[in-house]
């Protein structure tokens, strides 16, 4: 059943993508080969091999991976058995290492998470910088099990280890003009293979309103299943608000802006009319191209209904009266 409750934060016209932009953002797609065919990179094949990783560089998947501290465990994801660590770590989206599912797993081996510092600014009175070790301390870190649920269709359940998103972010004081919070992943085409190609205008850019980056569910990872995030993830600091479908969920974070108004995001920049800013979970609003009625969870032989926000009915307060068909 359809939600409708009143925006905390009416969206602006002005703070709407031109139709000129959208339509730039088509063109560039399709001369990439993307749009109008499930975004599969045409030639992908022809990349480069990627370049070995440096000394000391962990490999793409995690079975050398060292172990993180966990102090509480929350299963939050209605008592499901979460997906294997085999599917969680070999079937994932992050273009900057290839297109295909196998893809990242196999060239992730590239990026170098360690040293590693978040960049915290915009609209708050104690800007600053976030060492990650700093933040991975004993006894600091929480694993949730959460749902995680893909705009193609397919979902998996996952055990995430880090911390609230509002602790982070509490840390640097946003003020009363900051009503959105941007969030930018790393581009580098040294470690990241795909970026020459252009598959995407990088670097990448998520965003989420205040209210929601705030909520007790919106959470900062650092690793899954007990270990350090394997890199193919979203290592080594990614952002996970599991009522979004995930490409709502920026990897590799290099950079966090307080904004006044809704930030410029990657795929809704590209594609408003598939990719909504806010990025619910909603099984009435399909995809353009499939619906969104039903989905496919890894491991398991027969597909399963889509939950409304993914089953956390607890963030529905967020979006009290609005029209969860145009704010899709």
């Amino acid at each position: 059943m359809l939600i409708r409750v009143s925006p905390q934060h009416p969206i602006k016209p002005s703070e709407i993508t031109a139709e000129a932009v959208h339509a730039d953002r088509r063109q560039f797609l399709a001369r990439m080969g993307l749009a109008g065919a499930g975004l599969a990179l045409a030639g992908c094949s022809e990349a480069k091999p990627p370049v070995p990783p440096a000394a000391g560089a962990g490999p793409a998947a995690t079975s050398a991976l060292p172990a993180l501290e966990v102090g509480k465990t929350s299963a939050l994801a209605g008592g499901e058995k979460p997906s294997s660590y085999e599917d969680i770590t070999h079937y994932n989206n992050y273009y900057e290492f290839g297109t295909d599912k196998s893809d990242p797993a196999r060239n992730a081996a590239t990026l170098r998470p360690r040293p590693w510092t978040v960049l915290i600014d915009g609209e708050c009175d104690a800007p600053g910088q976030l060492d990650l070790d700093a933040l991975i301390k004993p006894h600091a870190l929480e694993e949730r099990i959460y749902r995680l649920r893909c705009v193609e269709a397919w979902s998996m359940v996952i055990p995430w280890v880090g911390v609230p998103l509002a602790d982070l972010l509490k840390r640097f004081k946003p003020n009363s003009k900051a009503k959105f919070v941007q969030f930018f992943s790393l581009a580098d085409a040294e470690q990241m293979p795909m970026i020459r190609r252009g598959v995407l205008p990088y670097p990448y850019r998520e965003g989420l309103r205040i209210d929601e980056a705030m909520h007790p569910l919106a959470f900062m990872v650092v690793g899954l299943y007990g270990k350090v995030l394997p890199n193919q993830n979203g290592a080594p600091i990614r952002l996970m608000a599991p009522w979004k479908y995930g490409f709502k969920a920026a990897k590799s974070i290099v950079r966090i802006r307080f904004t006044e108004t809704q930030p410029e995001t990657t795929w809704n920049a590209i594609g408003a009319a598939e990719y909504g800013f806010y990025g619910n979970v909603n099984p009435e609003v399909d995809h353009p191209r499939w619906s969104q009625a039903s989905e496919r969870r890894l491991g398991e032989l027969f597909r399963k209904p889509t939950l409304m926000f993914n089953g956390y009915p607890e963030v529905a307060p967020l979006y009290a009266g609005m029209d969860l068909r145009r704010y899709y």
